[in-house]
């Protein structure tokens, strides 16, 4: 951005117009960028807490991980979220199910090409379907709709971008830029509510009873936000 604010020059080498942005672009672009973020952080955060409030089980698990890592004297800190392996497959296995952005950013394909048998002309608007790709039992087996977060316990699966079953922040040039700071507030805010409060759901609730439907847009937040009750525990 900074290169582009100092190219005073309206037209390229090869007589086409060339790009230029000022101060204010700028701050409009790192605003949406934070503001974006915000969006998808909290959508992320909700579908972790509703799939532990519905699995007490997953909830029990990684309390004991917290308590055997991290102890009751503390909070949570960053440099911890390395030596929280379960809190890790809690969120992998939330994101394979709910990724925040189904669609992720369009792409555009820059030549005519093939892809499994499908002709893709060029220029083409292509969308990649992560929440297809997260639901397919090709990939996760029959037991594609179970909540399962030991299904990551060996680890190989990276969600930066690497494994392409699993890619909610993308990959490549066009994977979210804001993946490694979202990722750790996912993670970060997800470990200290877990550390320092019990939770249940209000009315006497079952866990089978919360409604777990999507609204689908851009993002994919829940249709209603999940309220719940904290109890602190340290």
């Amino acid at each position: 951005m900074l290169s582009l604010m100092n190219n005073k020059s309206s037209k390229t080498t090869h007589n086409e117009l060339s790009y230029s942005i000022d101060r204010n672009s700028i701050k409009a672009i790192a605003v949406d960028m934070i503001i974006g973020a915000i969006d998808t952080s909290n959508a992320a955060i909700e579908w972790v807490m509703s799939e532990i409030l519905t699995h007490p089980r997953v909830a029990r698990k990684l309390q004991q991980e917290l308590m055997s890592v991290i102890g009751g004297e503390r909070m949570v800190a960053e440099t911890d979220l390395v030596k929280l392996e379960y809190l890790e497959m809690v969120i992998k296995e939330t994101l394979r199910i709910h990724p925040v952005a189904p669609l992720l950013i369009p792409h555009e394909s820059m030549e005519d090409i093939v892809i499994d048998g499908y002709f893709i002309p060029k220029n083409s608007r292509i969308l990649v379907n992560s929440w297809a790709m997260g639901r397919d039992p090709s990939i996760w087996f029959d037991n594609v709709r179970e909540f399962l977060p030991e299904r990551f316990i060996n680890g190989h699966v990276d969600i930066r971008g690497r494994d392409f079953q699993l890619i909610p922040f993308g990959s490549g040039r066009r994977g979210c830029p804001g993946m490694h700071l979202g990722l750790t507030n996912i993670q970060l805010v997800v470990a200290q509510l877990m550390h320092c409060f019990d939770w249940e759901l209000p009315n006497e609730m079952k866990p089978n009873e919360l409604d777990m439907s999507e609204k689908f847009g851009l993002s994919l937040p829940r249709a209603k936000h999940l309220l719940a009750i904290p109890t602190y525990r340290l």
